[in-house]
């Protein structure tokens, strides 16, 4: 073991995604950080009481950090930082509407994480995902590489879900894809869709495969809607927390994220949902999964779309 992972953000989704991590038990440490005195004490003192429950050995340590970086410098040594620090949506708000005030936000956690665990591999999952990832990695200056973004896995599990309840079959024998942007021009991929090997498109008709790709797009906020206060996080921490568990165990998992383009299907130089093996560098490399055509031109739009708004952000 020896390794050690942070989470910046107690709120649901910072908290359950350190509870998982803690029972992955593959990590020495979880510290979870929030701004709210004594809250990451309280909850790391209640998972640490899990663990004989649990079985699990990892420690868990709460710390409450400052506006001045106090605090930050227990995540010493970080292999992985999580950032779920900044404000969730509430109903009838975009992801967009966070822009700013979660801009400063995410600014100041990745300038303390640069300074503290400048050799960690960052994993953003603050709102708007795309441009957060692409805020994290100026903050930071860390190489693209080791700055991802949370929300292609998300995607295509809600995808899958949906999928499966649709057909009444296992989500075990269900396989779907989502890329794009983790929003609006978010593109789900029927094509590379299955269900017990064979084409989605097979065995689900065409008005069906719309209406639920329809339904991922907007899977966040009917979630939203639903709870009326807060997002979602159970299914979130879930993604976050296995991209952090592959990174830790350099698994060359090849998942959905949000990633650095640089050339792969004619796209360059944005932050972008594609499918990427990951590794203790963070991203080993991006997998150019084949698309069909209305697919390829969803994907190129979706990259104009979010390298408009990742030009905003350089000065937030």
């Amino acid at each position: 073991m020896g390794k050690k992972v942070t989470v910046v953000g107690a709120g649901f989704y910072g908290s359950t995604t350190a509870q998982r991590l803690a029972e992955y038990d593959v990590f020495d440490t979880v510290v979870i950080t929030d701004i709210i005195e004594g809250k990451p004490e309280g909850i790391a003192l209640d998972l640490n009481q899990s663990r004989p429950v649990e079985g699990f050995e990892t420690t868990v340590v709460g710390v409450t950090t400052g506006k001045n970086g106090e605090g930050y410098e227990q995540i010493e040594g970080s292999d992985v930082v999580v950032i779920t620090a900044g404000l969730p949506r509430k109903p009838g708000m975009s992801r967009m509407d966070l822009l700013e005030t979660n801009a400063r936000i995410v600014r100041q956690v990745a300038e303390n994480v640069a300074k503290y665990a400048p050799n960690a591999v960052v994993i953003v999952v603050s709102n708007p995902l795309d441009e957060m990832t692409a805020l994290a990695q100026l903050a930071t200056q860390f190489p693209k590489n080791r700055v991802l973004g949370q929300a292609g896995m998300l995607d295509t599990a809600r995808f899958t879900n949906f999928v499966a309840e649709a057909l009444s079959v296992p989500v075990a024998s269900v396989r779907t894809l989502t890329l794009g942007s983790h929003g609006d021009t978010m593109v789900p991929v029927p094509s590379r869709s299955t269900v017990d090997g064979k084409p989605l498109r097979d065995v689900m008709p065409a008005e069906k495969i719309e209406e639920l790709v329809v339904r991922t797009r907007n899977g966040g906020a009917e979630v939203v809607a639903l709870l009326k206060t807060g997002s979602a996080y159970y299914a979130p921490s879930a993604a976050a927390a296995r991209m952090a568990r592959a990174v830790a165990t350099d698994s060359g998992e090849v998942l959905p994220v949000c990633a650095w383009v640089d050339g792969e299907y004619g796209i360059a130089g944005v932050y972008l949902g594609v499918e990427a093996e990951i590794g203790r560098e963070g991203v080993r490399r991006i997998v150019e999964t084949p698309l069909d055509a209305d697919e390829t031109a969803s994907l190129l739009a979706a990259a104009e779309a979010v390298r408009a708004k990742q030009g905003d952000i350089a000065n937030m």
